[in-house]
């Protein structure tokens, strides 16, 4: 129920009489739900995750029992009496389950009026929409004695932000063992969170490479406990970066991790002739992004590696894209190519290698997904946007996979998706023999979790999507 246009006009405690009552109607949502856990901090599992409820005693998601008697509240403050109502005692009995898409409907009734103090008292009861009561009780408040009529204040819009996706990466992650995770040069708090973050969530088994003393100083200083980690002792980043990829190219390690150090570094020793973690494919860096507003991940590539990549340089970055897309249970991606304007223009090579990239895949050079191109941001991820240009495809609108111009535009466009829209970003280096975890500092803990997982189920996955053999 929307109040906001509303006016409010109380009942001053001698215009009440016994058998008054007033009463009002709300649907109850799982957003409702989870916004009252976020301002109670009440996270039971029976109101928020559907799996456990199940199981549980309803079988189903429940609300809050004291949301529904919010309800009351709301009738003793707006209705009977209204504004200027001094909430004094409340006595409830909860009836019956109150579930998501429920229309409760509270009523309050005055069943006792007491002059000296201007005290009333009232039964209170909600109903769903089938007439079955959840809630009885009884409300003792003081009543105003002056008037009160004004306009109700318009309320803030609220829209809570869930990264539903990435809880899924997590929980496919986590059913494989830990993999033996070779960090370069931790020697600062984000690297070192990040792998005792994912060391206790059982995603990765750290081995720090670096000089040990530091390491363990920076340890100390922010409270990690890394007892249990063994410690590569190497003097400095380069001979860190080095001595990790050795440690990959052994079987030693599992996967690569980016510390403390710049990602050129690290991927120098990546590329060198005897590295052992060279493939035919080049490198190329995607963001797999929980956007709150967007219905499924979005993966945005490349925003770390290639600079000014070329048109043989975004048909690797493209594949490379898909290949991951699918592992990740995306059978057909939409891949919309980047540009400034959906039209073909001669003096914008964007545009240009757009049209080269679609018409690849046409002929095959580029399979696996749907390609089209170009798409300026908007039509590629809004289908109102899309209709507004007139654009028909299968792509504009629904992309699942966005590639960039250049590393500028890819580096603002994840940036302003993070820090704008709440979004989180995972961040994975391809091309190699083993997956490239690359985290920020100023990831948050579920983005350098997902980063990690995400390493995991490529570890464990080959690039057509299908589960590896064990032991390889």
């Amino acid at each position: 129920m929307d109040i906001s246009a509303e006016r409010l006009e109380n009942r001053v405690f001698d215009d009440l009489r016994l058998g008054d009552a007033a009463s009002l109607s709300r649907q109850i949502t799982l957003d409702d739900i989870a916004l009252f856990a976020v301002i109670s901090g009440d996270i039971n599992p029976a109101h928020l995750d559907a799996e456990y409820a199940a199981t549980d005693l309803f079988h189903h998601i429940i609300a809050q029992g004291v949301l529904t008697a919010g309800l009351i509240s709301a009738v003793l403050g707006t209705k009977l009496p209204g504004p200027g109502t001094i909430y004094l005692a409340q006595e409830l009995k909860f009836r019956a389950p109150v579930a998501p898409g429920d229309t409760i409907t509270a009523t309050c009734t005055v069943t006792g009026l007491e002059a000296e103090k201007h005290r009333v008292v009232l039964d209170c009861h909600c109903t769903n929409q089938s007439g079955v009561e959840v809630l009885r009780g009884t409300a003792t408040v003081q009543a105003p004695t002056e008037k009160v009529s004004r306009l109700a204040i318009a309320l803030p819009e609220v829209r809570l932000l869930r990264h539903a996706h990435f809880r899924t990466l997590l929980t496919r992650a986590t059913a494989a063992a830990p993999l033996p995770t070779a960090i370069a040069h931790p020697c600062d708090e984000a690297s070192l969170l990040a792998a005792t973050e994912a060391a206790a969530r059982g995603l990765i088994t750290p081995i720090l490479v670096g000089p040990a003393a530091k390491i363990r100083a920076v340890a100390a200083l922010h409270h990690l406990d890394i007892a249990a980690f063994r410690i590569e002792d190497v003097p400095h980043s380069h001979a860190a970066a080095a001595r990790a990829v050795a440690l990959v190219r052994n079987g030693t390690a599992r996967l690569l991790m980016k510390g403390a150090l710049h990602t050129d570094e690290l991927l120098h020793e990546v590329m060198q002739p005897g590295s052992g973690l060279r493939t035919g494919k080049r490198l190329s860096h995607v963001y797999v992004m929980d956007v709150p507003a967007y219905p499924r991940p979005l993966l945005i590539t490349d925003a770390a590696i290639n600079i000014a990549p070329s048109l043989e340089d975004k048909h690797c970055i493209v594949q490379n894209a898909i290949d991951l897309a699918h592992i990740l249970g995306i059978a057909i991606p939409r891949v919309a190519i980047l540009a400034a304007v959906e039209t073909i223009s001669p003096t914008m090579q964007a545009t240009l290698d757009a049209a080269a990239l679609c018409k690849m895949a046409d002929r095959g050079q580029i399979t696996g997904a749907l390609l089209d191109g170009p798409l300026a941001f908007d039509n590629a991820i809004s289908a109102a946007a899309a209709a507004g240009k007139n654009i028909s495809s299968a792509v504009a609108g629904c992309a699942d996979i966005l590639v960039v111009p250049n590393i500028e535009a890819g580096n603002i466009l994840a940036k302003e998706l993070t820090f704008l829209a709440n979004a989180d970003a995972a961040g994975i280096v391809l091309g190699a023999c083993v997956p490239i975890i690359l985290t920020s500092r100023a990831d948050d803990a579920r983005a350098r979790l997902a980063s990690c997982a995400l390493a995991v189920i490529m570890a464990g996955t080959d690039p057509r999507g299908t589960k590896k053999p064990a032991g390889t």
